[in-house]
């Protein structure tokens, strides 16, 4: 568990977050939100690797990462509305790839959705490429997700 100067405490996610991380995916994600048992479920899944961020006792940003045969993904990140702009998703990210690494993988996908220019920024910065695209992959809203991959782990790990 680290702090840092804003009163930020980083820590491993459990299963005991579930519920929060459910509320937090509602509020964040609307109807492409998980459920809290599917949350529950990743949280408590091998090969993956969860972190959340917390400020005086609530979270307020996560992240997750799987990782088998040498291949990561992405599972989500997300930042609440009120903490964005303070570079949390940037450290969450490389936070996950280095787990990812730790986990095994030599390079790491995720699914973007189209309509997000500022996460796919982000990823594009931190080393992601483009590689495909999900057709109407967010439902119900019928929204693609970019694909995107990452095989300089090294670098976008530091």
């Amino acid at each position: 568990m680290t702090t840092d100067s804003t009163e930020l405490v980083w820590r491993d996610a459990t299963s005991d977050d579930a519920t929060a991380i459910a509320l937090l995916e509602r509020e964040l994600f609307g109807s492409t939100a998980w459920p809290q048992e599917m949350v529950r479920e990743e949280l408590e899944g091998p090969y993956r690797a969860y972190t959340v961020i917390e400020h005086e006792g609530s979270i307020v940003a996560y992240g997750g990462v799987l990782s088998v045969g040498g291949d990561g993904d992405v599972q989500t990140i997300a930042v609440t509305e009120s903490y964005r702009g303070r570079g949390l998703g940037k450290q969450l990210l490389h936070r996950l790839l280095r787990d990812a690494v730790a986990l095994g993988a030599t390079r790491v996908f995720l699914e973007v959705r189209a309509d997000n220019p500022v996460a796919i920024t982000l990823y594009e910065r931190s080393g992601f490429e483009h590689i495909g695209v999900r057709r109407g992959y967010y439902q119900p809203d019928n929204i693609d997700a970019l694909i995107m991959c990452n095989r300089t782990l090294q670098e976008a790990s530091e």
